[in-house]
Formats: C-alpha cells, structure tokens, sequence
C-alpha cells in the first residue's frame, strides 16, 4: 500500500469527521434546551417562553441541516476510501449504523418538520412531546455512532472467522454495552450540552450588552447558566469514567496521553506539564500531582499506569503470537479440514491483528526477523507530544467551562447578571471554545488510537481502498470547498437570525442601552 495513499484517506476522512463534529455537539445540546424551554412554556403559558423556544428552534434546525449533510457524506467514505475495512468489520461496525439509520435518525426526522411547523397545530402538550421526541432521535443517533466508535476503540464480541477471512458478530450485546462505548456516549454528550449551554449564553450577553429583546435573553441566559453548570460538572466526571476505561482496554493511549515511559512505582503521579522528549523517550521538566494519575486510573492509592517502553515489549510478545495465528490462518487456507492448525489458530487468534502490523514492512509476517518484530512493536506507540498537549489544552478548557457557568450561575440568582458588563463580555468571548476542546478531544480519541483502525485486530495501513493520490486529492479539494461554502453559508444564516432576534412583538423593547432596573418576572 502507498503510504501517500494512506495518509492521504485519513486526511480526508479526518477533514469531515473534525468539520461534521462542529455540527453535532450544538444539535445534541439544544435539542435538549428546547426541552426545558418549551417545559417551562407549557407550566407557566407565558408567551416569553414560546418566543424563546421558537427562536433557539430556528437555530437547531440551520445547524441540523448541515449536520445531516455532512454526517452523510462520512457514512459514504466508508465504502469508497476504507473499503478493505468495511469488508473486514463491516458485520459488526455496519449494525449500529444501521440501527442508527433506521431507528434514530428516522424518528428524529420524522418529528422534527412536526416541531418546526406544528406550533399552531398542535396542542402545548402535544408540541413539547415532539420536541422531546427530537430531541431523544438525536441522542439515540450519537448513542449507536458512538457504539460503533467505540467498537473500534475495543473490540468485543467478535471474533475472526478463517473460514470467512473476515471478522463476525459473536455477542451484540457486548457491542452494545461495551464500557468504552457507554463512556464516550456520555461524555461527548454532555459535551454537546456544555457547547449549545456556552452558544446560548454568549448569545444571549450580546443581546444584553446591545440593550435588546432583554426578555428572551434574560431567561435564555438563566437557562443556561443552569443546564451550563450541570453539563460543564459532568463533562469532567464522565471524563474521568472514560479515563478509568483506558485503564484496562486502551493502555497505550493512557501511557501516551500522561507521556508515561516506564511504570514508576505506584502510586502513579499527574503530570500537569512537561515536555515529552521522543528521542530520549522520557518526559523532562515535568510538574507533578502526586498520587493523582493512580487514582484516577486506578482507583487506588497503590496503583500504577504501565509505562509505553513496557507495553512496546508487551507488543512483540503479541506480534511473535500473531504470527503463528497467521502462519495458522494461511495453512488452513489451503487444508480447512486440519483440526491441528485449527485449533493453533485457536490458542493465538486474540493476537492475529498484530501480526498484520509487520505487513507495513513485508508482504508475508513470519519471514520477521526479531529487529522487525521489535520496530513494529514501537509503532504502536502513537504521536505522544499531540495527545499529551492536545488532553492538556482540552482539561484546561473543561474547567475553565465550570468556571464560567459557576459564575453565571451566581450572577443569575442575585439578578446581577444585567449590570455585569464585564461578564457578558466574557460569555460572548467563550463561544467559541468548547468546539476547541470538542475538537481536541476528537484528536485524542482517534490518534491515540493509532496505528490501528480497530484496536489491536486492523492496522490502519490496512484499511484503505484501492485508489490514487490524485483521485484522493481532487476529492479532499472539492470537499474543502464544498464546505467551506457550507460553513459560510450557515455562518451567516446564524448570524442573521440573531441580529433579527426573536419574533417581534409589540412589547418588544427598542434597541438601547439596558435599563437601570428591570422587572423580573419568571
């Protein structure tokens, strides 16, 4: 395989994945706003609160359009560029999307015109249930993206077929219930919520800063100083549980993301900052919390994270395994009925996948010498300055998140978030920084993943289709400017709809400057 060509696909593929995931978050998070929203309607009747819904609406269903656009181009890749994959894995990572298909985004689109256009044709009740079905349709749909994801990062109930030469579904529900999987769903969702809480916030403080449609800004920035504060703690809870399942399934990330070398002695400490050298492998000027990485992977006072020069020696025992799985697998080939190569597939089959990482090097793994077996076990080690900064910068903004709501949320019970100035400023200026940690935390997931497309079973060097580096490159160009034109095309509509607020009313103030005092009502 061309290793241009290689780069190349997951290049593309990343440039889609990283601009379809700027879409997502804000489509999880207010459809679950609308929710509260349209709740608060119904109980109280106040027309303020549809006005407010009715606006937030129109901005989940821009960013919902583009989401979808661009989510279906990611489902298409799969065949065109990662077709070796898709033949490979396609029985289990092909179910969950699937599902995904036929049950959540169907039921989410099927309601989602009836909450766009049934506002006055439907009863209040019979509205906010819509909404809420939306709503769930969205979850549902990152809920089975994410099983598949997940899969890929641990791959259970499935085992290789030699019969098939391909990999099969042995346990659904353990694809299902997979602990990184169930981790990552609640993770990236909650993430979502904190994106669409800082979106409606800082939306929210230009509207105040300006002196206009205060009504609906007052209550939306009340919404989401509170779903904010709630969202924001449990990010970093639910970071924490996704930390903890790298502990037993995804050591190698682990040990790269904390830029641990070799095991220490437990217990393990954090390092908060440090520069990972990779040429001497060992991190130098590094500050440490005590205790606190052992802790958090381990939930223990005595336990340690296994250093990378370790699990590199870890890896050459399962490549010398997987060579004879794959010595194995090509007997059988010839003779299917040879019960003795059958059942020494049989005794080493868990480690067949990396015995294809010396395919990088040589058409056949076991003519191997112990140099390439001990250089392909060191390209499991993934890129660990990226991981190691990229975590660092996305943790920083986490709690920067908490911070910010912590604070909106104060301001709002004492009803001085109208003459804080300084804060709004602050609001409107955050926007833009969940999608940063959104996006790192997107880079830290895949690339510290590598080199493998399913973890420890297909080396991402393996995956790709058959295809050239021009075709490749004219399909990146034409992506690249496709969405860009998208991105500006939903910029501006965004835009609009916010310089235009609200419906217009006839209570609606002018604009100006805010008011000395204003009645607060609920």
């Amino acid at each position: 395989m061309d290793p241009g060509v290689v780069d190349l696909s997951r290049l593309q593929f990343a440039a889609t994945a990283l601009y379809h995931f700027l879409f997502v978050p804000l489509t999880l998070g207010l459809s679950m706003m609308l929710v509260i929203m349209e709740s608060v309607y119904v109980m109280t009747n106040r027309p303020e609160w549809r006005v407010t819904t009715r606006f937030w609406g129109k901005i989940f269903g821009i960013n919902f359009v583009l989401g979808v656009a661009t989510g279906l181009t990611m489902e298409f890749q799969f065949g065109t560029n990662w077709s070796y994959f898709s033949h490979y894995v396609g029985d289990i990572f092909g179910a969950p999307l699937a599902i995904e298909g036929l049950m959540a985004f169907f039921l989410e689109a099927t309601f989602v015109g009836l909450m766009f256009f049934g506002w006055d044709r439907l009863s209040k009740l019979g509205h906010l249930i819509v909404t809420f079905m939306v709503a769930l349709g969205t979850n549902l749909s990152a809920l089975w993206i994410l099983v598949a994801n997940g899969w890929m990062q641990n791959p259970v109930g499935a085992s290789f077929n030699p019969d098939t030469m391909r990999m099969e579904v042995t346990d659904f529900g353990a694809v299902l219930f997979n602990p990184v999987a169930q981790a990552k769903f609640v993770h990236t969702v909650s993430a979502g919520y904190v994106c669409a809480s800082v979106v409606v916030l800082g939306v929210s403080a230009f509207w105040l800063l300006k002196g206009r449609f205060l009504p609906v800004a007052r209550r939306s920035m009340t919404v989401a100083a509170a779903f904010g504060l709630a969202s924001s703690l449990s990010v970093v809870v639910l970071g924490d549980e996704s930390g903890y399942a790298l502990t037993d399934n995804q050591k190698m990330k682990l040990a790269a993301i904390e830029a641990v070398w070799h095991t220490e002695p437990g217990p393990s400490g954090l390092t908060l900052f440090g520069y990972p050298d990779t040429v001497a492998r060992e991190t130098r000027y590094k500050v440490e919390i005590p205790w606190l990485l052992g802790l958090i992977a381990t939930r223990s006072l005595d336990g340690t994270v296994t250093g990378m020069s370790e699990l590199v020696l870890k890896a050459q025992e399962r490549i010398a395994s997987g060579v004879i799985a794959y010595d194995a697998v090509q007997r059988l080939k010839a003779n299917p009925q040879d019960m003795a190569q059958r059942a020494r597939f049989e005794a080493h089959k868990r480690d067949l996948g990396y015995a294809l990482l010396l395919k990088r090097q040589m058409a056949d793994p076991r003519t191997a010498t112990p140099q390439q077996i001990e250089a392909a076990a060191w390209d499991t080690v993934p890129d660990v300055g990226l991981l190691f900064w990229s975590f660092r910068i996305m943790a920083a903004i986490g709690f920067a998140m908490i911070a910010l709501f912590a604070t909106a949320f104060a301001l709002c019970s004492l009803r001085m978030h109208m003459d804080s100035r300084w804060f709004l400023r602050l609001a409107v200026a955050a926007i833009p920084l969940p999608w940063i940690a959104i996006e790192l935390g997107w880079l830290v997931a895949e690339l510290g993943r590598q080199p493998w497309a399913i973890e420890g079973v297909l080396p991402t060097f393996l995956a790709t289709s058959s295809l050239s580096r021009a075709a490749l490159w004219t399909t990146l160009a034409g992506f690249t400017a496709l969405y860009g034109v998208l991105a500006v095309i939903e910029v501006r509509l965004i835009l609009a709809a916010i310089a235009h607020g609200p419906e217009e009313r006839d209570d609606q103030p002018a604009p100006g400057p805010i008011p000395a005092t204003i009645p607060v009502t609920a």
